[in-house]
């Protein structure tokens, strides 16, 4: 089993932008520290949700911090990036990073990003699969030209080709954020792994599961290929010596959290979008995710495990917002958690 974090770099009422970013690289100094395998990296734009505004570049730095650890992004919101730009940048990390690099998209929501940015609606609601293809065969192909609705260009070298690593010939993996049947297909179809969010369950994510591998199969990828996704699972962890103090520990500063951070976010076109009740959320998480004693979060894991094949974790652990806490919290998922599972 291969647990990470999942490093959102959140601003908490009260806090500047700054310590929340310095929270985040300590947090993912210490998960390497403390064991892990992967830290994630979130990507937003201006709300304070998450103040990392480029996932890729996060990344950058703490691969250059770190020797052994993965390092993720979760997600790089391709409707707001150019791919090959973004293919170049995974490129020049994995080559240098001796191939710690997991590169995560997603397709973002209907934000005002898609203005300020200049990539339009269109690039949200029908843009992803052409972005998406583009960007996986800059990353496997010698030399990529375009001819999409989005994207036209003659042919030229990928440069720096990332199947030039020492350590592999196909380049950084990339994982899919799926949400829904249509982004399972996408994802399937190109034989691709999965991150599935925190807001599901083991039956929901089971489910997500079956339905990638019927649309793979449908899809004629090979069959070692379906065997061995790994797909990520998204969740939240908080360890404490009773799992009442952990779910205090959660409730007390998660909801002013997403209420201040979901209510910032802004649509391009005005479209009213349900923002969920903070302390129902938090509440939701705690019961869905390991939160509790380091046994309890053991069995959770295992279980979500079992039930759904999924072998790798990406672990929201800042929901404190406590720095300090938050460094003790990753150490005990590696001391306390790690060794009770396989």
């Amino acid at each position: 089993m291969r647990v990470g974090s999942f490093v959102l770099a959140a601003q908490f009422p009260g806090q500047g932008q700054g310590e929340a970013l310095h929270r985040a690289v300590r947090s993912a100094e210490v998960a390497e520290e403390a064991g892990l395998d992967t830290v994630w990296l979130a990507e937003h734009h201006f709300v304070p949700y998450g103040t990392c505004p480029s996932a890729i570049t996060l990344a950058a730095l703490l691969l250059g911090r770190t020797h052994r650890i993965r390092v993720g992004t979760a997600v790089s919101v391709l409707p707001t990036l150019h791919p090959v730009a973004l293919g170049e940048q995974a490129a020049l990390l994995h080559l240098t990073s001796g191939g710690r690099l997991s590169l995560g998209v997603g397709r973002g929501g209907p934000w005002v990003d898609l203005e300020v940015f200049g990539s339009g609606l269109e690039a949200y609601e029908t843009g992803f699969p052409e972005s998406l293809d583009l960007l996986v065969r800059w990353l496997r192909q010698p030399s990529v030209a375009a001819a999409g609705e989005r994207f036209s260009f003659r042919e030229v070298p990928v440069v720096p080709r990332p199947s030039e690593s020492l350590t592999d010939t196909e380049g950084p993996e990339v994982v899919v954020a799926c949400t829904s049947p249509a982004s399972v297909r996408l994802a399937a179809d190109r034989g691709l792994p999965m991150l599935l969010g925190m807001h599901i369950g083991d039956e929901e994510k089971a489910e997500m599961i079956a339905l990638w591998r019927q649309y793979a199969h449908a899809a004629g990828v090979d069959t070692d290929v379906i065997a061995d996704a790994g797909h990520v699972s998204a969740g939240v962890c908080q360890i404490a010596d009773r799992r009442t103090d952990a779910v205090e520990a959660l409730t007390k500063a998660m909801p002013a959290w997403l209420k201040q951070g979901l209510d910032a976010h802004m649509t391009v076109d005005g479209r009213v979008r349900a923002m969920r009740d903070p302390l129902a959320y938090t509440e939701l998480l705690c019961g869905l995710h390991p939160v509790g004693t380091p046994r309890l979060c053991a069995d959770r894991l295992a279980a979500t495990s079992e039930r759904t094949g999924i072998s790798r974790f990406a672990l929201l652990v800042e929901g404190s917002g406590d720095l300090a806490a938050t460094e003790e919290n990753v150490r005990r998922l590696g001391a306390d958690v790690l060794p009770h599972l396989d």
